[in-house]
């Protein structure tokens, strides 16, 4: 099944119903970043002198792998889910340094992800529109993967996908963040009053085991976190899903939680490669974590 792209910012996942049926399930997963684990097999801090090689030997097999082994368990799940959804990264190449590269992780990604029996939703993160977005990285994955931010309702739940990399850097697309942001706030108007639940998706967490936590790599700067927790919080959204640390993580923010879920791709800690299932009932959003090479789902 081809990967499901979001048009006029809205996406349509195909025969599901809009309206609630009592309950569903879906699968999340982050950091399929085809490539990566290629770049990890240099010393650290010396990768760039390596990077000519990158454009003839830019995936690895371990990487196909493990996506494969991703699509394998999801293919597998009885009942199965409503749709899979990625939260960004989906390859390592950067668009503006790495065109030739990139093509060809989105070639390889593109053959195991069809193999899915589930719909495929993307969602972009810094590796897919650089870590300063321009008119023509965003002009790209748009072409790859259709919308950056749009929404789509699945059994009565809005889900709301955002572009997080506006949040980090937008310094060279300010009127599309602007635009973002706009488009934002009236999805989140009156929402709580016409769906069951309200969920977002995005890349780079808030925050990633607290609220109060000091600014880093991994986390969308104090600055903007207060002010869009409390914008997400208010409007009544009750789980935010993120990626981009390759760890699991994440904690509460008053009534909202905010899961980062580690890659299905190359780690940075202790976890191993995997994906989370979510299943949703009118009391509440419940999700474990699995590991790919765990036969017990």
């Amino acid at each position: 099944m081809p990967i499901v792209k979001a048009v006029n910012r809205t996406l349509v996942i195909p025969g599901v119903s809009k309206k609630w049926q009592g309950g569903f399930s879906f699968v999340q997963g982050a950091d399929c970043q085809l490539g990566m684990n290629w770049t990890m097999k240099w010393p650290f801090g010396e990768q760039e002198k390596f990077y000519p090689l990158y454009n003839s030997e830019c995936v690895s097999d371990y990487e196909i792998a493990w996506s494969q082994a991703f699509i394998n368990h999801l293919n597998a799940l009885n009942p199965k889910p409503k749709f899979g959804i990625i939260c960004g990264d989906m390859l390592d190449a950067f668009p503006e340094l790495f065109p030739q590269a990139r093509t060809r992780q989105k070639k390889e990604f593109d053959s195991v992800m069809n193999k899915s029996e589930v719909p495929i939703i993307c969602v972009c993160g810094n590796h897919d529109i650089g870590n300063a977005p321009t008119p023509s990285t965003l002009a790209r994955y748009r072409s790859d993967f259709g919308d950056d931010a749009f929404t789509f309702v699945c059994e009565g739940v809005l889900c709301i996908v955002i572009n997080s990399q506006f949040y980090h850097n937008s310094d060279h697309v300010p009127s599309e963040a602007a635009e973002h942001e706009a488009w934002l706030e009236e999805q989140l108007k009156d929402a709580r009053l016409k769906y069951k639940k309200i969920l977002v998706f995005q890349h780079i967490p808030w925050f990633l085991a607290s609220p109060d936590e000091p600014d880093q790599y991994f986390n969308i700067r104090s600055g903007f976190r207060k002010q869009m927790l409390d914008k997400l919080e208010a409007a009544g959204v009750s789980t935010v899903f993120c990626g981009h640390y390759h760890r699991n993580a994440g904690a509460w923010y008053k009534g909202m939680e905010v899961v980062v879920t580690s890659a299905i791709g190359a780690q940075l800690g202790d976890d191993r490669n995997g994906f989370r299932i979510v299943d949703v009932t009118e009391e509440k959003v419940a999700h474990r974590y699995v590991n790919i090479d765990d036969t017990k789902l």
